[in-house]
Parts: C-alpha cells; sequence; structure tokens
C-alpha cells in the first residue's frame, strides 16, 4: 500500500488525484491532506478517505475543521506552519498542487522529507528552480511532473542517455484567442478567457494558457526538469491538445506522448510510476479526430512567450520576477481592473524595473517575488487610474 499526502486537495488536481485513488481501492492510504479555507470538502474527503490529517492554510477556518472531523479521529491543523507539518508527514508519494508561491515552502518541506514528490504547481520550478533541484539532489527525493507537457517529455525522454537528445518540443493548444487579432483581443472578457477549447483547469491557469503565458512557465520548468538547453526546447501550437509534448533524437526520431485531454491521464502515470494504472479514460478514437495540426505561434499577439524565454535566458531572478508580476497581472484583469492586453504589458514593465541577484535561498525568492508583486501591484493602480 503507498502512503500518500495532496497538498491542494480540493483544487482540480487534488481532486483529480483522489478520483483515480479512490477507483484504486485498496492499493493508497491518505496520510494528509490540505486546502486553504474550503473546510466542507476537505472535510468531507478526509472522512471518505480516512486521511490522517486535514490542514486548513487559513488558521481562522480550523475551529470550523475541527468541528467537522470531531469523533472521526482525523487530526485537524491550521496556519502555514500545520501545511508544512502536513508535507513533512512521512509518506512515499506527495502532490504538490497549492497554487501560487503559498505552495513553495510546502513543496520544499515535502522534497526535504524525501520520497516521491509530483510537482503540479509551477511557481518551485520557474520561481526556485536551483534552490528546489539542490534540495532534490540533497535529500535523494524523486521529482515528477503532473504537468502533461512536461509529463509527456518525462515518458519520452531517454535519461540514461541524455546527449542523446536533439530538442524537445512542447505543444501548446493556443488558447481561445488563437486567431483572434491584436485588435479584437483589446476586448476579451473573463469569461472569453477562462473558456479554454480542450481542458477543463482553474481560473488562473485558464487565462494564462488564453496569454500563453503558460507555455511560457512550461520553457522555464521544461529546462529545469531536463538536461536540454533553452534553445533547443520548441513550442509548437497543437489546436487538437493530442500529442503532449514530443522528444526529437539525434537520429531524426521523434518520439510523442498522446492521450486524452484530461490531467488523470499524468497523474496516474506519476501515482503507479514507474508501473502503470487503469483510468477511466476511453481509447482514443483517431478516425474522429481526423487530423493533427501544426502552428508556428505568433509572439507578436502574444508576447507572453518572447517574456518568458528573454528570463529563461537570463537566469538569476528574472523567471520569479516574470512569474510574480503575472499573477498579479492576472488576478487584476479577472477582477476587471485591467484589459486582456495590459497582462503582458505589466509583466514587461515589471521585468524592467527589478533587477536584483540570483537567489540562493527560499527567503530570498519570496523576497523577490514579494517586492515584483508590489511593482506590478501599483502598475495596475496607474492602469486603474
Amino acid at each position: 500500500m503507498k502512503r500518500v499526502s495532496i497538498l491542494g486537495a480540493t483544487g482540480s488536481i487534488g481532486t483529480s488525484t483522489l478520483d483515480l485513488i479512490e477507483r484504486d481501492g485498496d492499493g493508497f492510504q491518505i496520510v494528509a491532506v490540505t486546502a486553504n479555507c474550503d473546510v466542507e470538502r476537505l472535510a468531507a474527503l478526509a472522512i471518505r478517505t480516512r486521511a490522517e490529517l486535514a490542514v486548513v492554510a487559513d488558521e481562522t477556518c480550523l475551529s470550523a475543521l475541527r468541528d467537522a472531523l470531531q469523533g472521526t479521529g482525523i487530526e485537524a491543523g491550521g496556519g502555514s506552519e500545520a501545511v508544512l507539518d502536513a508535507a513533512r508527514r512521512d509518506c512515499d508519494w506527495t502532490m504538490s498542487a497549492i497554487v501560487g508561491c503559498a505552495g513553495l515552502r510546502p513543496t520544499l518541506a515535502a522534497i526535504e522529507r524525501g520520497g516521491t514528490v509530483v510537482i503540479a504547481n509551477k511557481e518551485p520550478l520557474v520561481s526556485a528552480g536551483e534552490v528546489i533541484l539542490a534540495a532534490a539532489r540533497q535529500s535523494g527525493a524523486t521529482l515528477l511532473p503532473a504537468d502533461s507537457e512536461h509529463n509527456a517529455i518525462f515518458q519520452c525522454f531517454d535519461a540514461q542517455r541524455p546527449g542523446t537528445v536533439r530538442r524537445i518540443i512542447l505543444t501548446a493548444s493556443g488558447g481561445p484567442f488563437r486567431q483572434w487579432t491584436a485588435e479584437r483581443m483589446r476586448d476579451v472578457t473573463p469569461e472569453q478567457a477562462v473558456a479554454h477549447p480542450n481542458w477543463s483547469m482553474g481560473a488562473k491557469i485558464s487565462v494564462d494558457s488564453a496569454t500563453l503565458m503558460n507555455k511560457g512557465l512550461e520553457l522555464i520548468e521544461a529546462a529545469r526538469l531536463f538536461p536540454v538547453p533553452g534553445e533547443r526546447i520548441e513550442i509548437v501550437v497543437h489546436p487538437q491538445s493530442v500529442i503532449h509534448s514530443m522528444v526529437e533524437y539525434v537520429d531524426g526520431s521523434i518520439l510523442a506522448q498522446l492521450g486524452p485531454s484530461d490531467m488523470r491521464v499524468p497523474i496516474a502515470h506519476t501515482l503507479a510510476w514507474p508501473e502503470r494504472m487503469a483510468t477511466p479514460m476511453q481509447p482514443l478514437d483517431f478516425v474522429g479526430i481526423g487530423r493533427f495540426d501544426f502552428e508556428e505561434p505568433d509572439p507578436q499577439r502574444f508576447p507572453a512567450l518572447r517574456l518568458a524565454r528573454q528570463a529563461l535566458e537570463a537566469g538569476g531572478a528574472r523567471p520569479a520576477i516574470l512569474n510574480a508580476a503575472n499573477e498579479i497581472a492576472v488576478a487584476a484583469f479577472l477582477e476587471r481592473r485591467i484589459g486582456f492586453l495590459e497582462i503582458a504589458a505589466i509583466v514587461a514593465d515589471t521585468l524592467d524595473c527589478h533587477d536584483p541577484p540570483a537567489p540562493d535561498d527560499v527567503d530570498a525568492v519570496l523576497a523577490i517575488d514579494g517586492e515584483a508583486r508590489r511593482i506590478a501591484a501599483a502598475r495596475v493602480k496607474d492602469c486603474v487610474a
């Protein structure tokens, strides 16, 4: 029986993970589950899965969680330190799916504990890649990617012979505005931006997919995870979202991972790795799909891609600044305080205004993140004014 913890259990990734675990029956034991403050859902899933520990990051919700778990024998905790304690609990496998930089310290705590840590949130590798990878090397933890693209690369990449890899090809759906002009995108609404054509995701990541910032962040992640220079990691638009990414070898062979547009597929791969487990996915209907299309992304209409590649090439603090400014700008867009095209503009302005030394620990990363957020928030106020 594999002992597992899920950090961010009530989000879309956590829900998909629990769906797979509960379908398996007796193959897994839930150690710890966390959420921000969704007491009702957290308590229900903790009771249903007989978890040992349930934690809310918002300490003001702890009393309600204790009431909901009274008499169950499930331990309750609240606050940021309690989330770290949950991440440090002895287990074999941890899903790290806490959104934003709030997930950075818990991810690091799980990695420092050791075992297998599955990374589903972008911030650890984008903002603190060197810190995260150094911690994994020291503890011997195994890092597995849950993103469909990085999981696809992982399945195709020959880790024993990385020198035989010519390039990595990240695929992108292109989002809902793939064929829109820049002028038309000026009037994009939050409702339009979160309506992804292929995937069911949270609002923030859906907006990132619409600006293609999500693919820019994935570019940085791929450069952290796989020993291939950034200039040999390419992005191609594939509207069908069936080919999740590809690896090309020096002999001209290309290996691609294909699957349904459902996060349970890559999550199942990480849950069972190095084995395989069944999922409820139906087989791909190639006749029904009919064709695979590919396009080159347009960096003029989608400048987020250019900003991300520049941040990767510059290194140091630049990826952390990019990520933090984007979070602030996307939140402002979802609150209707700025327009869609202003998201990338605010990120670019923040990168221009903030250039600290490279971080060497998590405190330095969070300091860079905090200052970038302050600068981006001031830029948002300028737009509103």
